[in-house]
């Protein structure tokens, strides 16, 4: 992170940047402070400009005699109250493959399924001014939302970072050959693009994939081993329990942060090396049946146009109050909605154009 980019996170809060704010009970709350903005809730109101000036850490107290702790959002709270098209990766997986991973300063990494860009904005943060990220991501509305929300967490700051929008494995193959440190998977079927992973990775680089059920897991680990070309993969899950304290009434919280995906990890072997033989023993029942791999349990978890579209022009209200401290709509925003309306009309055109083709169709077939 630059000086200037860190000097976003010292200091008074200024319009324009996002606070957390904190009640009594532990309710936290996400807001853009704005000059004219206005903070309503059951709990209490009070009017941005009380804040706009006053130092991080400060309880702001309500007419109403409420009081909120106000605190710029760390990492792990701005993740997870951004806008968002698809799942994120979990402050706690991202931790677990920055570090697993070994994501060092200067490193150079591919990343397959950008999402919503929180696992970016862990890789950028970890490789440093003198690394480079490379994201694919299928769907350009999910790279839309994803750069929105990492420069908001970065601000105009110059990241070494790409974002190719295609498919993963057309991508890795048109690399140069051993060009990448890291290989970070977060996509549904990874087995698929083992052979361009690995003609991207140089010797001793690190594979690893973040998938959601033992189905997925254990394909690409069979797939992985089957190519001879990696280490013995490991794989592992984070679960993370908050505990409660208070004098001597110390337990762990009723609630916890439990399963969110699997992490598989090994490293590429140089191309004269074939792997080693565990001398450990598979069970009886492992590999008693032929595999039989049922590729329509694999179904992306869609979502609705309509969301999508309001994320969208969230991201882009969010880039404007950012830039000039008030809540009014934007340069971003104006952008945002003429590009949505051009995709509405062009896909009711389209919509249109198919059903007098299928019209004229059945009129032919008729005669």
């Amino acid at each position: 992170m630059s000086e200037h980019a860190a000097d976003r996170r010292r200091g008074p809060f200024r319009a324009g940047e996002r606070v957390q704010l904190t009640d009594p009970k532990g309710r936290q709350y996400t807001i853009s402070l704005t000059r004219d903005g206005y903070f309503h809730s059951t709990r209490g109101s009070f009017s941005h400009s009380e804040l706009i000036g006053a130092d991080e850490g400060t309880v702001i107290e309500t007419k109403e005699g409420k009081r909120f702790l106000a605190l710029r959002p760390l990492i792990t709270d701005y993740v997870l109250s951004m806008p968002r098209g698809a799942t994120v990766v979990y402050p706690k997986d991202a931790a677990q493959i920055v570090h697993m991973a070994d994501v060092f300063p200067g490193a150079r990494v591919f990343e397959a399924g950008v999402g919503s860009g929180a696992l970016s904005i862990s890789l950028l943060s970890a490789l440093g001014s003198d690394g480079h990220l490379t994201s694919a991501e299928l769907r350009p509305e999910f790279a839309e939302i994803a750069q929105g929300n990492v420069r908001s967490w970065y601000g105009e700051e110059v990241l070494p970072w790409e974002v190719k929008i295609g498919d993963a494995a057309a991508v890795l193959t048109a690399m140069e050959p051993a060009s990448l440190d890291h290989v970070i998977l977060d996509m549904l079927a990874p087995w698929e693009i083992i052979d361009s992973a690995s003609h991207a990775l140089r010797p001793g680089g690190v594979i690893l994939v973040y998938v959601a059920t033992t189905t997925q897991m254990s394909r690409f680990v069979e797939t992985l081993r089957s190519t001879d070309r990696f280490t013995e993969p490991q794989a592992s899950e984070t679960l993370v329990r908050t505990w409660h304290l208070e004098g001597l009434a110390v337990r762990p919280d009723h609630r916890m942060v439990a399963h969110t995906g699997f992490l598989v990890v090994a490293r590429k072997l140089s191309e004269k090396s074939s792997p080693l033989i565990p001398a450990r023993r598979p069970a009886k029942a492992a590999y008693s049946e032929a595999f039989e791999w049922e590729d329509n349990e694999l179904a992306e978890r869609s979502i609705s146009a309509k969301k999508l579209r309001r994320v969208r022009r969230d991201v882009a209200h969010r880039q404007d109050v950012e830039i000039t401290g008030d809540s009014t709509a934007g340069t971003h925003g104006a952008e945002i909605r003429a590009k949505i309306d051009a995709e509405i009309s062009e896909r009711n055109q389209a919509n249109w154009e198919a059903r007098i083709a299928a019209r004229d169709a059945h009129d032919d077939t008729d005669q």
